[in-house]
């Protein structure tokens, strides 16, 4: 499962420490340089995000799924390759491709995330200043600007800005979702209204949660009650590390994971733009159609559920007033499991663009110090939803189900944006 460590790898990893970032194992080769600005700004949006929205991942998704789809259109109107996610940007051929990516990410970053301003103002100049000046960098900045903002202006109205509402009331009965330690509130229970970048969103509805009187609840309770409670003694210790080791940011981390396949396969600029386009497509609309899940079913999640089993009808299950869970609970409902969903939504994209063969390393930002070692995109996205089981904060049955909305969108997704020549 071990891939080489490429040159520079340790450089990069302690650099991206030192910024708080987690790094991935690959750095882009000397034949990949045409990818080097769509790489770049893509590591500039997650930097951009680690100290100021580090928890808040959906928005992560919208952003950065504008972003990419202005970077991809910035590139296709100076060279039609691929199909435009937003039509009508205007570009010459001669334009410069590195401002136009430049300019695109920089309008997408400052306006989205304008308490970043001086980290994507300060790397903008840089990337401008390694350009030569003329008319190619002028059409190029131009070109990128067009492209943010026909993409920006296509979301203005998405309902991002109405998601806080209406505010949860949680019910006074069995299966129903209860704040957790140490929240009050349910997170952003209008999140899956907001207006999808591709999928129909009701093409991927789920069947909903087990019954509380079932059987396969009453093996799912007691499953997470073994293996997720914090001093478990079925859990082992890689299940503990691969627990800590995922509890991060879905965004982030299968943004990286994107990064070192475009590198480590060569890609072009304007491949590079496409794959991480859909990738970001992807991540945000299955945030979008699993959370228009959580909240149409608001199932309980194994906190809650384990203590009240008493109250759950099932003669099955036990409860246990005292249990903890690994690590903390999200404030949002148990099912589906979102972070699963994200995680083979991306891998199905990957998947279609790369096959299932390549193999690469990961770090994290929760778990620093520790490299995995994967052998294809699906061992990668299982493991990452096999972790919510393992830290006792989702039911299994939430994470299979949640594999099973994220490969559909994936796949969904992986259509968008063809090649038009």
């Amino acid at each position: 499962m071990k891939t080489a460590i490429m040159p520079r790898r340790q450089a990069l990893v302690q650099l991206l420490a030192a910024t708080a970032l987690a790094a991935t194992a690959a750095v882009v080769p000397a034949h990949a340089t045409r990818a080097d600005a769509v790489l770049h700004w893509n590591r500039i949006a997650i930097e951009a995000f680690t100290p100021s929205q580090g928890t808040n991942a959906l928005a992560q998704s919208r952003t950065l799924a504008i972003l990419q789809a202005s970077v991809h259109d910035a590139l296709n109107a100076i060279d039609r390759r691929y199909a435009a996610y937003t039509p009508g940007v205007q570009g010459v051929p001669h334009a410069s491709p590195d401002a136009a990516v430049a300019a695109a990410a920089r309008d997408v970053l400052v306006t989205l995330l304008p308490e970043q301003a001086a980290l994507v103002e300060t790397a903008y100049g840089r990337a401008l200043q390694a350009l030569h000046d003329g008319r190619a960098k002028v059409d190029g900045i131009a070109t990128g600007q067009r492209a943010a903002a026909a993409n920006m202006g296509r979301r203005q109205a998405d309902g991002a800005d109405t998601a806080t509402e209406p505010v949860y009331v949680p019910l006074a009965q069995p299966g129903d979702y209860q704040f957790t330690e140490p929240f009050d509130f349910a997170g952003l229970p209008g999140w899956g209204r907001v207006q999808p970048f591709v999928i129909d969103v009701a093409a991927h509805a789920l069947e909903g949660p087990q019954p509380l009187d079932s059987a396969a609840y009453a093996r799912d309770l007691a499953q997470v009650k073994a293996i997720g409670r914090v001093d478990s003694r079925t859990r082992t210790e890689e299940q503990t590390v691969i627990a800590h080791f995922w509890y991060e940011d879905s965004p982030l981390g299968w943004n990286r994971i994107a990064q070192a396949a475009i590198a480590q396969r060569g890609q072009d600029a304007w491949e590079a733009a496409r794959t991480l386009a859909l990738v970001n497509f992807a991540l945000a609309d299955g945030f979008i159609a699993g959370f228009a899940e959580k909240y149409e079913h608001r199932f309980w999640r194994p906190v809650t559920a384990i203590r009240a089993a008493a109250d759950d009808g099932n003669a099955l299950t036990a409860p246990d007033a005292t249990w903890q869970p690994l690590l903390v609970t999200p404030p949002v409902p148990d099912y589906p499991s979102t972070h699963t969903v994200l995680g083979w939504a991306a891998a199905e994209v990957l998947i279609d663009r790369f096959g299932d063969r390549l193999r690469f390393d990961a770090t994290s930002l929760t778990l620093p110090g520790v490299t995995r070692h994967y052998r294809g995109f699906s061992q990668a996205a299982q493991e990452n939803g096999d972790s919510r089981v393992y830290a006792g904060i989702h039911f299994q049955h939430a994470v299979a189900d949640g594999r099973r909305q994220g490969r559909a969108i994936g796949k969904a997704v992986s259509a968008a944006l063809p090649a038009v020549r």
